[in-house]
C-alpha cells in the first residue's frame, strides 16, 4: 500500500498557464496578456495588494462550472484573477506551492469572490463562485511567466 504523505504528492502531469490577466485599476476591466514580469508585489500592471495576496490564481475547469451555477457564458476576463491553470489540481497542489516557468509562488488562501460578481455574472453569480474562486498567492521567486508555461507543484 502506498503512504498517504506519497500519493498527496503524486500528480497526473503537470499543469499549463491558459490566460494571464492584469487589472491596471481596482474597477478596471482586466488586460488579456501573453506574458508578465511577477515582482514580490505580484503581476507589473496589476493594481494587486501584494504579500500574501499577491496574485490569484483559478482553475480553468472551474470556469465551466461557475458558468452552468449561474447560467451563463463566463470568461476568464469575467472572474478577474491573474491566472487560469488548466491541468492540474490547485486545491491538491497548495501544500507545495506552485512553479510557473522560473517563478515560485506559495498558495496562501482561498480567494473568495467579491460581491461584483453578482453584478458582472448576474443574480446568484456570488454563490456561484463560492468553493471555486481560486487561490491567493504569494510570490517565492520573481520572474517571466508566459501563456503555455507549464505549471507544476513544487515539492
Amino acid at each position: 500500500m502506498i503512504p498517504l504523505a506519497e500519493l498527496r504528492r503524486r500528480f497526473a502531469g503537470p499543469g499549463r498557464v491558459d490566460w494571464i490577466g492584469l487589472r491596471p485599476a481596482r474597477l478596471a476591466p482586466p488586460l488579456s496578456v501573453t506574458r508578465c514580469t511577477v515582482t514580490e508585489s505580484g503581476l507589473e500592471g496589476d493594481h494587486g495588494r501584494g504579500g500574501k495576496r499577491a496574485v490569484t490564481l483559478i482553475q480553468a475547469e472551474h470556469i465551466p462550472v461557475i458558468a452552468a451555477l449561474c447560467g451563463r457564458t463566463v470568461t476568464a476576463e469575467m472572474l478577474r484573477r491573474n491566472i487560469v491553470v488548466s491541468g492540474l489540481n490547485l486545491t491538491a497542489a497548495r501544500e507545495f506551492g506552485l512553479q510557473i516557468g522560473e517563478v515560485e509562488l506559495e498558495i496562501t488562501a482561498p480567494c473568495a469572490p467579491c460581491s461584483r460578481m453578482e453584478t458582472v455574472l448576474g443574480q446568484g453569480g456570488y454563490t456561484a463562485m463560492r468553493g471555486h474562486g481560486g487561490w491567493c498567492a504569494r510570490v517565492v521567486t520573481t520572474g517571466e511567466i508566459e501563456l503555455g508555461h507549464r505549471v507544476i507543484h513544487r515539492s
